[in-house]
């Protein structure tokens, strides 16, 4: 028996509709994908002391209970009940210590965070994890990046971070150290690309001239990349910058160039001032008077004398002064 072939009409067979009831687990990730969708809360504790002296408290009762005769028949099972509790609450003792925090499970459950320090009691049966909320900072690698003008430059940055949320540093990634180097290498790589090392444009931001707006950006897009992890950005510093090695000598040469130009240029207007106010001392003292064309040749051979490289070799003239 063969099946009757619908004729081709050129569009495409109509889709099955998409079944809108499917488990979340089957929806595509990407990059709105699934997150660990959890943040930090405080968990039951209470001073240690305290807690010791209860559970010591129900094994004294319980075992009283389970020894003692004449009792109800009840007292037994009752003893046996409350010598089991005093042991749980010893299981859930721990020691916190200045700058850590406990982040408490209850088989695989999150329960909360325990930042009391000292001897605490917590739930019993659980396991609690440490967490350092003390101030991290590293320094990053020396990265060769291409500035916005496309010159080769050697960078590094230091990163002073701190855990924030510990439920979202804890089940959100899974190194929290390591998302952060990779994150800040990949920050600083986006920050100097956008700006240009030097002689940029009239009021645009280098690298050089602008460290402090540089490091503000860093240290934003370094605290954006890293929210997710429940971690905060305190400071970003500019630790190391220079040119690659290749273009070193290069650019080398063009700061020395604009720096004789720039030096140049503070040489002849201290030179015009120096003539013109010889000159206007002359006249008022009225010691020689000069006619303009040997004005002009005065003016050359003082800005001769004044602008020089070398010392200059005088010429006594014996004669007349128009000889």
């Amino acid at each position: 028996m063969t099946t009757p072939q619908t004729p081709s009409t050129g569009q495409a067979p109509d889709l099955p509709p998409v079944n809108e009831s499917a488990p979340l687990s089957a929806q595509p990730v990407g990059r709105e994908g699934s997150r660990v969708n959890i943040t930090e809360r405080k968990a039951w504790a209470i001073t240690g002391l305290p807690g010791i002296v209860l559970a010591l408290a129900f094994l004294a009762v319980g075992i009283w209970l389970f020894l003692t005769e004449g009792l109800p028949s009840f007292a037994p099972v009752l003893g046996v009940v409350l010598t089991i509790i005093g042991l749980l609450l010893f299981s859930g003792l721990a020691v916190v210590s200045p700058g850590q925090t406990r982040v408490v499970q209850f088989f695989g459950a999150y329960v909360g965070t325990v930042r009391r320090t000292g001897l605490v009691m917590t739930v019993p049966l659980s396991t609690r994890q440490k967490v350092s909320v003390k101030v991290n900072n590293f320094e990053t690698n020396e990265l060769k990046v291409n500035d916005s003008e496309g010159n080769p430059v050697n960078i590094a940055a230091i990163i002073v971070w701190q855990v924030a949320d510990t439920a979202k540093s804890v089940f959100a990634v899974e190194k929290a150290a390591e998302f952060v180097a990779v994150q800040s290498e990949s920050a600083l790589r986006h920050i100097a690309g956008a700006h240009p090392y030097d002689n940029g444009e009239p009021g645009a931001e280098t690298l050089r001239g602008a460290t402090e707006k540089v490091a503000d950006e860093l240290a934003d897009e370094v605290a954006a990349r890293i929210a997710i992890a429940g971690l905060e950005v305190i400071e970003a510093r500019i630790s190391s910058l220079a040119y690659a090695p290749e273009i070193a000598q290069a650019m080398l040469q063009r700061q020395q160039a604009s720096a004789v130009i720039a030096a140049r240029e503070k040489i002849v207007e201290g030179a015009v001032t120096m003539v013109q106010n010889a000159l206007n001392q002359l006249e008022e003292q009225d010691i020689v008077t000069l006619d303009n064309e040997r004005k002009a040749a005065m003016v050359s051979n003082l800005l001769v004398v004044l602008c020089s490289d070398s010392h200059a070799t005088p010429v006594v003239n014996a004669g007349s002064l128009y000889n």
